[in-house]
């Protein structure tokens, strides 16, 4: 046998492997480490996504051709204007309209349109994306920031409803606002451009303009202000509203408790703050006092709906009185719906909390509402979501006070307007220096996805036991 008859036979498509395969096994192990986590710990992919993101958009504004002046822009500034647009909160520490330029712009709204989606919904792509499926948690994950919206097979389904929702209606409020600005005699493209601007910030409760003066001169134009606020309130409402609603229309019996509640609740801190807010700036000579009276009406409607989480504004908030500020952080703090766009501790904590207080005083066992019963791990959710968001508040409120020397109004009003996304603001946040600029820039992260993924965490932390200790009551009150 002959040397060349005795080597193995090598088949002729054989080829060494290409240096490409490195990156496609960096690109494999990094899709089974994130498949891992969305099947293992799904909080931990949420925040890990968010804050990726975060950085992302971080970096794009630092970018020399994101300013204006065509300067890089200082970290802590491109930092927190990065998260407050994918945290859609909307506080500024430079003018959006004059510090950044169209560039900048574009990707302040692209990070609201991102933010805007959720911190679990993005996880969930992102784990599609990359692995092309969700794991059992991870659809139970999914299908809880939801609200349990469909079928465990049909998450995938639901994350596409929800782009396409967001797609569809800040679409119709562009189309509603373009011909304004035409009216209005601004140049077609910047019309488009002020219209998409004001769809995409509004329905995604952003509170961003681009604009110098914010929507001031609009104070009193119905086809500007309407179209905002209508955004503004469908956001509020969370996905799984919005979804229940296309389903089912205006039937009422149709709709789940979570549907009925979000939307009772939400139209009753509708009217009590546009009646409170009116009756304590009625005559307010700084805010609404000399208006007339159609005016006061509209200014005070405005005012409830952007307090809760939209952040435009069309009065100096320095020139509240104090109990209007006070308000505004009871209204800011409360927040939206679920899943939705709006921050807060959202209203279904405030309904189960307040249905949670009737049931004691009555002697009830059980917590019962629209013939269904709470059950007792939801109430244990709600009571650790409200603690976490006043405990979040009060440690930024007390590092704020140290490092600006504010006023206790000032700095309490800020740092809800933080926690809570909501983007109204004394100019506290501008005046700041860059260590308080990153408390702010920490709390708005936290508001937006700590609440959110403690409670989804929480609710599917559920251990069933077999053994109970002996109850023993400690005295409460």
């Amino acid at each position: 046998m002959t040397e060349r008859q005795s080597r193995p036979r090598i088949p002729a498509s054989w080829q060494p492997a290409a240096p490409e395969r490195e990156g496609l096994w960096i690109f494999t192990r990094l899709r089974d480490f994130i498949d891992d986590i969305a099947n293992t710990s799904p909080a931990r992919l949420a925040l890990s996504a968010f804050a990726a993101v975060c950085l992302v958009f971080t970096f794009l504004l630092s970018l020399p051709i994101s300013s204006a002046t065509g300067s890089a822009t200082p970290l802590h500034q491109a930092m927190f204007t990065a998260v407050s647009a994918v945290c859609v909160t909307g506080l500024t520490v430079v003018s959006t309209a004059v510090h950044w330029s169209f560039v900048g712009q574009l990707i302040i709204l692209v990070g609201i349109f991102v933010g805007g989606l959720g911190t679990l919904t993005l996880a969930s792509l992102l784990a599609l994306m990359v692995s092309k499926k969700l794991g059992v948690r991870g659809k139970l994950i999914a299908q809880e920031a939801m609200n349990n919206a469909g079928r465990l097979g049909e998450v995938g389904t639901l994350l596409r409803i929800v782009i396409t929702t967001s797609v569809v209606i800040e679409g119709v409020l562009a189309m509603a606002l373009i011909p304004r600005f035409l009216v209005l005699g601004e140049p077609f493209w910047q019309a488009v451009w002020h219209g998409v601007f004001y769809s995409i910030s509004s329905f995604n409760n952003a509170g961003f303009t681009p604009h110098s003066d914010g929507i001031v001169p609009y104070e009193t134009d119905l086809w500007i202000l309407v179209p905002l606020m209508l955004g503004v309130f469908l956001g509020s409402l969370g996905f799984p509203v919005v979804m229940v609603l296309q389903q089912n229309g205006l039937n009422w019996k149709k709709w789940n408790l979570h549907t009925k509640l979000t939307i009772q609740v939400s139209f009753i801190l509708l009217a009590a703050g546009t009646v409170l807010w009116a009756l304590m700036e009625w005559d307010n000579a700084r805010t609404i006092g000399p208006m007339e009276l159609g005016d006061k009406i509209t200014h005070s409607l405005f005012a409830s709906v952007m307090t809760r989480s939209g952040g435009f504004n069309l009065v100096d908030q320095n020139h509240m009185e104090s109990t209007t500020m006070l308000l505004t952080d009871a209204l800011m703090f409360a927040g939206g719906g679920s899943a939705s766009t709006a921050g807060g501790i959202k209203v279904t904590t405030i309904a189960v909390m307040f249905l949670a207080i009737v049931a004691e005083a009555r002697g009830d066992a059980d917590v019962k509402v629209y013939g269904r019963t709470i059950p007792q791990g939801t109430m244990r959710v709600a009571i650790s979501v409200i603690v976490a968001g006043a405990t979040l508040v009060s440690v930024s409120a007390f590092l704020l006070l140290q490092i600006s020397g504010a006023s206790l109004d000032r700095v309490l009003f800020e740092t809800i307007s933080a926690f809570a996304t909501v983007g109204l603001s004394t100019n506290l946040s501008a005046e700041l220096p860059p260590s308080g600029v990153y408390v702010l820039t920490a709390l708005m992260f936290a508001g937006r996805v700590g609440t959110v993924t403690l409670a989804a965490g929480l609710a599917l932390r559920q251990r069933s036991q077999l053994y109970h200790y002996p109850e023993e009551r400690p005295i409460i009150g």
